[in-house]
């Protein structure tokens, strides 16, 4: 069962749901307990998180 839980609770947050209601249905007392336990960094979160630091990078055309 707790796989379940913390499968569901790290999906949640990677699919964009507030952390204070994950952390609601959770029982935890701390928003910063569900991100430091739940959050699992999925391939597609930390791909999208390289491309949009590299746009950042790209020089501007003039």
């Amino acid at each position: 069962m707790h796989g379940l839980r913390h499968g569901a609770a790290s999906l949640a947050l990677a699919a964009g749901a507030d952390v204070k209601v994950v952390s609601g249905e959770l029982g935890h007392v701390t928003t910063h307990f569900t991100q430091d336990t739940y959050r699992t960094v999925f391939p597609e979160v930390a791909r999208a998180a390289a491309e949009a630091t590299a746009a950042m990078l790209k020089p501007v055309s003039r």
